[in-house]
């Protein structure tokens, strides 16, 4: 190989290498970001969790309900079970279902709250075949968090009418119920109970592959740098060495 070429592909290699380099090296270092912002995330949460509960006078007097997000709250009313809504195609613990979505009369007021009560599994045979929920016909007491509506799933046009849905809009909900809904959602927390569970995701509870993103992107830096020094010095060198 001519010396001109030689330091052609020599240079050339160094540049793919370094770019490499410093792709995968941002890369990771981007991971774990990512990691240390939901660690933050989660903290924040965990803060608001510890906070006294709220009772449903101080959530009907906060100029905006969305801030008290993640405050524990504790409700009185009566369940509006016509108005029971089914998100279909939502896990836990790995196995298909149903998230069951109920409004809830506040008592001694006109105000509605959409309360997310818990999972059920759906039927296998038969998807349109609402599973058994308990629905208490008079007063009751819940025990929850303030949440957002739950996330949304690609849904195909129409899939949002009916008792079982893909998704749910709470502003379309309200539209299409009448019922005066807050902005906002309860997550009723506890032991499972009246059919449901409410083993609820964590925000932030998978730093860990944030993690192992970090590792991975961060030994394949290590290994373009290794393979670098080893094709285009040490191999050479022994190269040349044999060649005594």
């Amino acid at each position: 190989m001519s010396p001109k070429l030689a330091s052609w592909r020599f240079w050339l290699l160094t540049l793919a290498a370094v770019a490499g380099i410093g792709v995968t090296a941002s890369l990771g270092r981007w991971q774990l970001s990512r990691a240390a912002q939901k660690e933050a995330l989660q903290a924040a949460i965990e803060a608001k969790q510890r906070l006294p509960a709220l009772d449903q006078a101080a959530l009907l007097a906060a100029p905006d309900a969305a801030q008290l997000v993640h405050r524990q709250v504790v409700l009185r009313g009566i369940w509006l079970p016509n108005d029971t809504v089914y998100l279909d195609n939502r896990q836990m613990h790995g196995t298909p279902g149903f998230y069951v979505l109920t409004p809830l009369r506040l008592q001694g007021q006109d105000r509605v709250v959409l309360v997310q009560r818990g999972w059920v599994q759906r039927n296998f045979v038969d998807r349109t075949r609402l599973p058994p929920v308990e629905m208490p016909a008079g007063p009751v007491e819940i025990h929850g968090r303030i949440a957002p509506p739950p996330s949304k799933l690609y849904e195909f046009k129409g899939a949002d009418t009916g008792a079982i849905r893909q998704n749910l809009d709470l502003a379309e909900f309200r539209a299409e119920t009448k019922l005066p809904l807050l902005g906002v959602s309860v997550l009723q927390t506890g032991a499972p109970g009246e059919g449901l569970q409410r083993d609820w995701p964590e925000v932030g509870s998978d730093t860990a592959k944030h993690y192992g993103y970090t590792f991975q992107w961060w030994g394949l830096s290590g290994l373009i740098a290794i393979l670098y020094v080893w094709f285009q010095f040490i191999a050479p060198a022994r190269r040349a060495a044999r060649r005594r």
